[in-house]
């Protein structure tokens, strides 16, 4: 194999492909006359990208990701020559030559599901960045470790939680198919919501879930997804709503959040037309913190967990938000009072009062 491309362009389909699969992974670069392809696989992970290059003689290597990736990453020049010169990888530009070694284990690139629908990379992005981040870090739970997946006819529906919080975010689709319901790795989407740019498309087969967009595809296996769902969720005794600014109330958690105890736990006392934020702990004192509101209802005043209101409330930023509280440790329920393309959802559960 021998070839020259441009280093950006590159560098980024190789960063891109080594950030969608796990660490450690291998690459497959494979030269033809359609240019470069990028790819690789691991257990339940597949990515395969294009990118533009000049073939001199074709072939294919594989070499791990993550030494190539950092390689390019550092390269200045604007052209960059990768050749096979015996067990070697060599990537070379004027003054410089990095040789890494060639890799004698197998790689097979699945195909990509069929495709069922598609969907504005822009509004999944907006919708990622909350849910994805609400779903569990603790592999030792993996069925909370992911995102439900389901397209209908016209809308995608994504749910995600850690048994302490719940977000779902519904946004449209561009165009109709068939309907999907899967449970993929928050950390997949996590890096999709990096990455997606454009129309992205949707695909499935009921093992597994792709992505893709411009030049890139992704590929996961999936799991059963029946468990997660909003509708398991009690939110039919709601006695409190409470209207205010996303952003104003989200500074104020920071500030009083400073003064809460060892739970980082603070309560949102409800008034008449105003809401007091107050913490208090025994070696740094307390804190309290008053905003204009609009209330109906009762008068019901929870505690919540600092960091997890601030993260329902990053997914609101620059709106306006209504909270449904219901008494007792029932979740609150967090939404936009006018919904723009995507409509979040997020459930908060209460915690025990300081």
């Amino acid at each position: 194999m021998d070839l020259t491309a441009a280093t950006r362009s590159l560098s980024s389909a190789v960063s891109a492909a080594a950030k969608l699969l796990s660490a450690r992974s291998a690459l497959l670069l494979r030269a033809g006359r359609d240019g470069l392809t990028v790819g690789g696989s691991d257990s339940e992970r597949a990515v395969r990208l294009t990118s533009a290059a000049t073939v001199h003689t074709d072939g294919e290597v594989i070499v791990p990701a993550g030494p190539l990736a950092e390689t390019l990453r550092m390269i200045d020049d604007d052209l960059v020559r990768l050749v096979v010169e015996g067990s070697r990888l060599a990537i070379r530009v004027e003054g410089g030559r990095f040789a890494l070694p060639l890799l004698s284990r197998e790689l097979r690139l699945p195909d990509m599901p069929p495709k069922v629908s598609e969907v504005d990379g822009h509004a999944l992005v907006t919708a990622l960045r909350t849910v994805a981040g609400t779903a569990a870090k603790d592999d030792a739970l993996p069925m909370f470790t992911g995102v439900r997946v389901q397209g209908f006819s016209r809308e995608l529906r994504l749910t995600a939680s850690d048994r302490y919080r719940m977000a779902v975010a519904t946004l449209p689709l561009r165009s109709g198919g068939e309907p999907i319901d899967a449970l993929v790795p928050a950390g997949l989407l996590a890096e999709t919501a990096k990455q997606a740019r454009g129309i992205v498309g949707l695909h499935g087969d009921g093992t597994r879930f792709g992505l893709s967009w411009m030049d890139v595809a992704v590929t996961t296996a999936v799991l059963d997804a029946g468990f997660l769902s909003e509708k398991l969720i009690e939110s039919s005794t709601v006695d409190t709503t409470v209207e205010v600014a996303a952003d104003t109330l989200a500074a104020a958690v920071r500030r009083v959040g400073v003064y809460a105890d060892e739970r980082r736990v603070l309560t949102l006392e409800v008034g008449d037309a105003h809401l007091r934020l107050a913490s208090s702990k025994q070696d740094t004192g307390e804190a309290e913190e008053t905003l204009k509101a609009e209330v109906s209802g009762g008068r019901t005043s929870p505690s919540f967990q600092a960091r997890y209101l601030l993260d329902a409330l990053q997914g609101f930023a620059g709106e306006r938000v209504r909270l449904d509280i219901q008494p007792g440790m029932r979740a609150c329920v967090i939404r936009s009072v006018n919904p723009g393309e995507v409509d979040l959802t997020y459930y908060v559960m209460p915690m025990l009062p300081r």
